[in-house]
């Protein structure tokens, strides 16, 4: 323990980052930047290819730093889990996505783990940064890297300690952001929280590692919980005739005991759709039923419909209907300035509309092309002439750099799902919003 201990602290400790995605890719270069060597690991060739080359495929990483870094030789990557033999620290950044039947899938975790196995050795640290549920680090991982004979808090170091990346968030990194750790034992525990201390300004030690399992799901399911809170207030609204975004804005006013939350056309991203079925599966399992987290979710998952219900309201102000109309969907992404379109309530918009026969074009700067469930479609141009060849323009994704005046003057109706139109008087179509 001492020696690792050691080595941590004069920044001479190797470390290893599993998966190079949005999570592992930051995290690898800000422990690069403050001198540790880093060695990512990652079964995609083209991604090491990219990462040996000093390019950066991550948005919110420049490949301009990438390439100081492995300049530097403080970062490169292989898609082998030989490397681990000589390493001291790993981490494990790997995708956790949910099944068709919304039961957590932890095979990428099996993967990793079983590839660290094979190279396990005494005075190792190994970190599960992957959200997943809680007991995951010390009933499933803690019991594959024991069949080599070596004793966890003893031998080797075993904790975890939840990723809080926000794509596109450019106030907080992995510098700044607070990070929670949990270990298997209290040594395990003490040496995360001095791994994360190299680099992250605030690091805060619960007692177990399904403690901080936990920390990152309520993390989640608070903001999920939250949100589909307002969208029933949204759907509420509605049927009173007021304007739900005056409501949340006056509410917003409150300076104690109120967080504005805001409506939108559904979920997006990998955390906040996914992480509360985590929780939700966990406790099933223990017969209990989360009905909070289960009314959120479902209130959520049908606000594509409500947006489909709305178009068609649009619509009609034109004696329109969907099927035949040509409609135009603006902006794709998760979330506003970002190019990430995992869960976005945009695929699921433009597949009801589709299935109700519309003709559908998209524009995203950020977004060049999307997969559907049919095939593929690509980005078109953002032109007068392109809209006011549409009989619809739907607002699902609130980019800054969209000119939202200079798109309501010419459109001949608008569907707006983020009040991105708010201040905007339309000298032509008629804006229906959320």
């Amino acid at each position: 323990m001492e020696k690792l201990r050691k080595k941590i602290e004069s920044k001479r400790a190797l470390v290893g980052v599993v998966g190079l995605g949005y999570v592992g890719l930051p995290l690898a270069v800000a422990f690069a930047k403050v001198g540790f060597r880093i060695t990512g690991i990652d079964r995609s060739k083209s991604k090491v290819t990219t990462i040996n080359t000093g390019k950066s495929d991550v948005e919110d990483v420049a490949s301009s730093i990438v390439a100081a870094l492995v300049g530097s030789k403080n970062l490169t990557a292989t898609n082998t889990y030989a490397a681990i033999q000589k390493l001291d620290v790993v981490v494990i950044c790997v995708p956790t996505p949910l099944s068709k039947t919304k039961d957590p899938d932890v095979s990428y975790i099996l993967s990793a783990v079983n590839g660290i196995k094979k190279h396990l050795r005494p005075g190792h640290l190994i970190i599960l940064e992957s959200t997943t549920y809680p007991g995951t680090t010390e009933e499933l991982i803690l019991p594959i890297l024991e069949t080599t004979g070596l004793k966890v808090g003893q031998d080797f170091f075993l904790a975890f300690s939840p990723e809080r990346i926000d794509p596109g968030n450019k106030t907080y990194g992995v510098k700044n952001t607070p990070k929670v750790v949990g270990g298997i034992t209290d040594k395990c525990t003490q040496m995360a929280k001095l791994f994360y201390e190299q680099t992250v300004s605030e690091v805060i030690d619960v007692s177990s590692s399904q403690s901080a399992e936990v920390v990152k799901l309520v993390e989640n399911t608070f903001r999920s919980v939250n949100i589909g809170m307002v969208n029933e207030v949204a759907l509420m609204c509605d049927r009173l005739g007021i304007d739900v975004w005056e409501v949340i804005d006056a509410a917003a006013t409150k300076p104690f005991g109120y967080m504005p939350f805001y409506p939108g056309p559904g979920l997006g991203g990998h955390c906040i759709p996914i992480d509360p079925h985590y929780l939700s599966w966990k406790l099933r399992t223990l017969n209990y039923r989360a009905r909070f987290i289960e009314l959120a979710g479902d209130i959520n998952a049908n606000m594509p419909d409500y947006v489909i219900r709305k178009v068609n309201d649009a619509l009609n102000l034109h004696h329109k209907s969907i099927n035949g109309s040509r409609i135009l969907i603006l902006g794709v992404a998760y979330k506003r300035d970002i190019s990430d379109v995992r869960e976005s309530p945009a695929l699921d918009v433009i597949k009801l509309l589709q299935e109700k026969g519309a003709q559908i074009q998209y524009n995203d700067p950020r977004v060049p092309k999307i997969s559907l469930d049919k095939g593929s479609m690509s980005s078109v141009e953002l032109d007068v002439k392109l809209l006011n060849q549409m009989d619809c323009v739907v607002i699902i994704t609130d980019h800054s750099d969209y000119d939202y005046q200079w798109i309501a003057d010419n459109v001949q109706c608008a569907v707006d799902t983020r009040n991105a139109t708010k201040g905007v008087v339309s000298s032509k179509g008629k804006i229906v919003k959320l």
